[in-house]
This record gives structure tokens, sequence and C-alpha cells, in this order.
């Protein structure tokens, strides 16, 4: 059957809400990451929903992680208190609201009191176009991916008042990101890791290879960009790039990736995390070890005959997740390269 109008402004829209006639299990979740000009604080809020097909599972959320402290809550909403626009990126949960300009937050119960009014400006979108509607590119139009991810901005300036309890923060001249993922679940392993906190003002590195299920097998599925002085650097598994090597150990990442034009190379340090839910096909689960005190060293080189470095640098207040069997996924990479 052709697919519907609805459905195709929504693949070309990723930002907007997809759960309209989901089937569970199904969720949906916005991450936005805001760190303040001195980077003493920094926040990764997330709103989003659950469905499933267990009626006491079922429910919206509202995440709050301090990176800083690593002190991590998770407020549970009703179901029908979880409201979306069709056509356009507007998702409010109980009263709290979230664009993808602005964010308001009013919450106030046993675990932590959160009120909030930032607004976003200078947005980086992530580019749109119908043969690659986002970072999944063509991977957006197959309707039966486990997990699909989308970018809102790449790097933006924040402004705005944040009440954490008793703590009252001014992130005026601050800076942040916005991603998204929605689906049936997270995938059985994966490495992801952000930053847009190099010297390079503007500067931003988004990154995550995963155990990515295709027609009853799986394949190591990575996605990468590098957005650096008005250019957006991708090496995707559908653009043609492939990994070189990866390396994850219990202090660091090492992830070389080569691409048709350019080589890039990521050495993140990790950090200690703070375990958050994340879906699974049967519910939110302990299973996202969660930072914002990474720090990712990149290195860009163009392929052409002078080999010279782009750009270098590193970034921190970096966001980074290891998690799930990422030892199947490295033993995967390290399949593919042997045989190449």
């Amino acid at each position: 059957m052709p697919a519907s109008p609805a459905w195709t402004r929504r693949v070309l829209n990723p930002t907007w809400y997809h759960g309209y006639y989901a089937r569970p299990p199904f969720f949906e979740g916005w991450y936005y990451k805001m760190v303040t000009p001195d980077q003493r604080a920094r926040y990764a809020i997330i709103p989003g929903i659950f469905l499933s097909d267990d009626p006491s599972k079922q429910h919206a959320f509202v995440q709050v992680f301090d990176g800083v402290s690593g002190r991590a809550t998770y407020h549970r909403y009703p179901a029908d208190q979880f409201q979306a626009a069709r056509e356009r990126f507007d998702v409010r949960i109980g009263a709290n609201h979230f664009t993808e300009d602005h964010l308001t937050l009013s919450i106030d119960d046993n675990l932590r009191r959160v009120a909030a009014d930032l607004r976003f400006e200078g947005l980086t979108p992530y580019p749109v176009t119908r043969f690659s509607p986002g970072i999944m590119g063509p991977f957006a139009w197959l309707p039966f991916m486990e997990c699909y991810h989308g970018i809102v901005s790449l790097d933006h300036l924040v402004s705005g008042e944040f009440i954490d309890d008793d703590n009252r923060i001014d992130f005026g001249g601050g800076r942040g990101y916005i991603e998204k993922d929605w689906g049936q679940s997270f995938p059985a392993g994966w490495v992801w890791m952000q930053t847009n906190h190099f010297e390079t003002l503007g500067t931003s590195l988004t990154a995550s290879i995963a155990i990515t299920p295709m027609l009853g097998s799986w394949f190591p599925g990575f996605i990468a960009a590098l957005w650096h002085n008005g250019t957006l650097y991708r090496f995707t598994t559908y653009t043609g790039a492939r990994t070189e090597r990866l390396e994850i150990g219990d202090q660091t990442v090492l992830w070389v990736m080569r691409g048709l034009r350019h080589r890039l190379e990521i050495y993140a340090q990790r950090a200690n995390a703070a375990d958050l839910p994340g879906p699974t096909r049967h519910d939110m689960e302990m299973r996202v070890p969660e930072t914002l005190n990474g720090a990712i060293r990149v290195c860009l080189t163009s392929l052409d005959d002078t080999r010279l470095p782009i750009f270098e640098g590193e970034g921190v207040c970096a966001g980074l997740e290891i998690a799930g069997d990422t030892e199947r996924l490295r033993a995967a990479v390290d399949t593919s390269v042997k045989g190449t």
C-alpha cells in the first residue's frame, strides 16, 4: 500500500511527534542539553512517552539530569497528560511545555522541585531533503526500524532561568543542543557521544554506533556528523563511510571513520555516569549510563593529496553513553575491518 500523506510529512519532519497511529510498543523522547557560559551548570531534560499494551506501564515522563552532580530524577505522568501537535514540534506533558525554541518546566513532587523558562536562539537544524530526511538519511523511509534518530539543533544559544530545588541558575549566554529518538526500543548495544563545546564557537559533533536489526539479521550501523565553519561533514553507513577502528575501554573510546573524502578520528574520555531509564519493548528500564562530563578529541582530515587536517580540537561538557552489548558491537566492527 502507498504511504499516507500524513506519514510522509512526518518522515520529512523528524522533529515532530511520530506516535500518532503507532502500535505499542512505542516510545518517543526529546533530549535537551543546556550548559551555562562558565560550564558550572549542565543539564539534560528528556521529555517523552512510552506506549504499551499493558495499561500499568503506559505513561509520559520528564527526566531531569544534573550533569555536574549526577543527580537524575524521573517524573512520571499519566499518558493522557501527553499532548503533541500533529504538524509541528509542540509537546505538553502536564504543566511542562517543549518546542524547538522554548522550554518551560513546572515540576513539584516528592523527588524534586524544578521550574524553568528557557529560550533557544540561532538554532542549527540538521538538513532535511526528500532523499535524506535528517540524520537517518534514506533509512528514515523504512517503516520497520527498531529505533529512529533525529537532530533538532546541533548548536544554539540558551537564555533564561532554571530553578532546581533551591538552586537558581541563569543560563543567559549558554549553549544548547537538542535531539530525539523514537521507535520500539533502544538498541541492544550502542555508543553515543555529543559535544558543542569546542574552542571554535559553533562547532558541534554528534556520533553514534549501534546494533541495528535488519530483516532478521543486524549490522553495526552508525551516524556521525561534525558541524564546523558552516559545513556539515557526514560519516554514515548510508553514505558509504566505514569504521576503520573501534576500541571501547574502561576509560576511553577510540573511533576512527573513513568516508569518501574525509577521515574522522574521535578519542573520547569517559567519566562517571548516572543510570537513566531507557525504553525496551516492555518498559522503561534503567539501562542508559549518562554523563555530561566527558571530553572528546576530534581530528578531521582530508583524503585528497594534501592529507591535511581540516579541524582538530577537544570538546568538553560532552554527553557520552556506552550501553548494552558493546562487546558484540566492537567484535562486529573488527570482523568487518578484517574482511575489507
